[in-house]
């Protein structure tokens, strides 16, 4: 069952070396567990999307050249997202402040080739039998 994405969710990217976590932004009315609630808009990089660790991408021009310098060796670098386009798809169903909701199940594209994806809402859920 899809979850809402909130403030403080778990994120990871493709070409990454460590797992993140999704900041937003209080202005928003909309909370879920008492945390502001995410959306499709919420990729900003290094404000709602921060650092994976090291960048391991080939197509990261300073991986590139890191690469390049090590004569083929590939040479992971501090990673800086790169995420200018919304998450994917959103949800239909609900929107924040006439922005589409996030789900645990949208990706967000990095310019590098990788792939931002969430892999905890950030909301502890508990079923009951």
């Amino acid at each position: 069952m899809p979850l809402w994405v909130i403030d403080g969710a778990v994120t990871a990217c493709t070409f990454g070396t460590a797992p993140s976590t999704l900041a937003v932004l209080p202005h928003r009315r909309a909370t879920h567990t008492r945390r502001p609630m995410a959306t499709i808009f919420d990729h900003a990089p290094m404000v709602n999307i921060k650092p994976f660790g090291a960048c391991t991408s080939p197509a990261n021009p300073q991986v590139a050249a890191a690469t390049a310098a090590a004569l083929g060796v590939l040479t992971p670098q501090p990673c800086q997202p790169a995420t200018p386009s919304p998450w994917i798809p959103g949800s239909q169903g609900r929107a924040i402040q006439g922005e589409l909701a996030l789900r645990d199940a949208c990706v967000c594209p990095c310019l590098w080739g990788g792939t931002v994806s969430i892999v905890s809402a950030g909301q502890a859920t508990q079923y009951v039998p």
